[in-house]
């Protein structure tokens, strides 16, 4: 005699493609990540490379304020690097640990004046050796600014797909591969944007709100112990 099936065993494989269209449909009502909203308002590589940089550890209101005082002295690699460091860090504060942030603009901008002819490449090895450029940000600079499949992981691409059991990894990195498999390469770019804004909005890591969860009845609910 075969044992039981257990509910989560019975839950069919979360579907991701069709999450990610009603995800999208719903997002019009909320807050696009800065990044993304500075890559469709200006449709400026550099200017996404520069505004995933100053994002990191940075809340998005403030990201993009920083990032519109910048850009509007600085928009380009050439111009960026004509202003001392002090200025640039008065620019963006207060994204957090600007001063090391305004070195890190410089420092790319030089780069891709010396090795690139002041574009930015639109090439993991290349991104990724530019000063202060990981894996994350080169990752969202391929799929935001380029339309290049690449999954840019970061805490809300990591969170959500394990709370769904979409996956089962320990780290953003063991996320990147594992989503690399078990979503179709046309939408690599979608989740980004898609679960940010629904990070943000819905999705919170403590008490999400699965009430008003557009995806909710195909969510495992992995270490979800309390919700609104």
């Amino acid at each position: 005699m075969h044992e039981a099936m257990s509910p989560r065993a019975r839950r069919p494989r979360f579907p991701v493609e069709r999450a990610l269209d009603l995800l999208e449909e719903e997002a019009r009502g909320w807050a696009a990540p800065v990044v993304t909203f500075i890559a469709q308002a200006a449709d400026d590589p550099f200017q996404v490379l520069a505004s995933c940089l100053l994002s990191l550890r940075t809340r998005d209101e403030t990201t993009n304020a920083a990032s519109q005082r910048l850009f509007a002295r600085a928009a380009t690699p050439a111009s960026l690097l004509a202003l001392p460091e002090a200025e640039v860090a008065r620019l963006i504060y207060p994204v957090g640990f600007y001063k090391t942030k305004a070195r890190t603009l410089r420092a790319v901008a030089a780069a891709l004046l010396e090795r690139h002819g002041g574009a930015v490449p639109a090439d993991e090895a290349a991104l990724l050796a530019l000063p202060g450029v990981g894996r994350k940000t080169a990752n969202l600079v391929l799929g935001q600014a380029f339309d290049v499949p690449a999954i840019c992981v970061d805490t809300h691409v990591h969170r959500i797909p394990n709370r769904w059991g979409l996956v089962k990894t320990r780290t953003p990195e063991e996320s990147e591969r594992a989503l690399q498999r078990v979503v179709p390469e046309r939408s690599w770019v979608r989740l980004n944007p898609a679960l940010v804004a629904f990070g943000q909005t819905i999705c919170h890591p403590t008490s999400p709100r699965c009430s008003q969860c557009p995806v909710a009845a195909w969510c495992a609910r992995v270490g979800v112990t309390r919700s609104r």
